[in-house]
C-alpha cells in the first residue's frame, strides 16, 4: 500500500471487523495517473470503497447466512437480502473487480488473440466495442456501473444502476463480467468534473487487457 493510501485510511475510522475483508490496492496510489489521480483513488479506495465492506460486516454481524457466503455466492442469491446488503455487497465486490481490472499506462497488455476474435466476431472491432461500451456508461441515468460480459457463449455491454452488477440475481442483464468501469461522479469528477464522455473515452489507457484475457479464458471453459 502506498503510503498516501496508508494516510488516508488512518485519517478514517478503524475498520469494521467481519468476514468480508477489504484488500489493498494492487497498485500505488499514484499509479494510474495522468487518467486517474491519486486523490481520487484515495478517496475511492479509502472511503467509498471502505465503507461498503463496513457496513457489509456490520450487516453480517446481525445475519448468520450472511456471515457464511463469500461475496460471489451473495451476488448471486441477492435477492434474497435487504436492500442495504444489495448495494454494500455489490459496492464490496465491484470495486475489487474494478481495481483488478486496471493497470498503469502501458502495463496492461492487449487482448489476446482469443478476445479479440470474440470482440470483432460480435462487435465488428475492437473501436466499435469500446465505442458501445462508453456509450452504454455515458447514457446511464446517475451512478451506476458499464460491463464487458460473456453471456451464453458470446460478448455483451450492458449497464446497471448504484451498485448493481451482471452476477446478481436481479440483475436485468446477467452474465459473466469480463470489464467493467465505474461511473459514479466520485470515480471521476476531481479531474473530469461532468465531463463522463472524457473519463470513459481516457479509462481505456489503463484498463488490464492481461486480467481480462484471463477472465475470457475462464468463463469459456466448460
Amino acid at each position: 500500500m502506498s503510503t498516501d493510501a496508508q494516510a488516508a485510511v488512518a485519517a478514517s475510522a478503524q475498520a469494521v471487523a467481519g468476514p468480508f475483508k477489504h484488500a489493498d490496492l494492487p497498485y500505488a496510489a499514484d499509479a494510474l495517473e495522468p487518467v486517474i489521480d491519486a486523490q481520487t483513488m484515495q478517496i475511492h479506495w479509502g472511503r467509498h470503497h471502505r465503507g461498503y465492506y463496513d457496513n457489509l460486516n456490520r450487516a453480517a454481524a446481525e445475519n448468520t447466512k450472511l456471515a457464511q457466503l463469500s461475496l460471489e455466492q451473495l451476488m448471486a442469491q441477492i435477492s434474497q437480502f435487504p436492500a442495504g446488503v444489495r448495494n454494500n455487497g455489490g459496492g464490496a465486490w465491484n470495486h475489487d473487480f474494478f481495481w483488478a481490472s486496471m493497470a498503469p499506462v502501458g502495463k496492461g497488455g492487449q487482448p489476446s488473440a482469443q478476445l479479440l476474435q470474440a470482440i470483432e466476431r460480435d462487435f465488428g472491432s475492437l473501436q466499435q466495442m469500446q465505442q458501445a461500451f462508453n456509450a452504454a456508461g455515458g447514457s446511464r441515468f446517475g451512478s451506476g456501473w458499464v460491463w464487458l460480459i460473456v453471456q451464453e457463449g458470446k460478448l455483451a455491454i450492458g449497464s446497471t444502476p448504484n451498485q448493481d452488477n451482471p452476477l446478481m440475481d436481479v440483475a436485468e442483464v446477467r452474465g459473466t463480467p469480463l470489464l467493467g468501469n465505474d461511473v459514479w461522479e466520485h470515480a471521476y469528477y476531481l479531474r473530469y468534473q461532468n465531463k463522463r464522455a472524457d473519463y470513459l473515452k481516457a479509462w481505456w489507457q489503463v484498463v488490464n487487457w492481461n486480467a481480462v484475457n484471463q477472465r475470457f479464458a475462464q468463463a469459456l471453459k466448460p
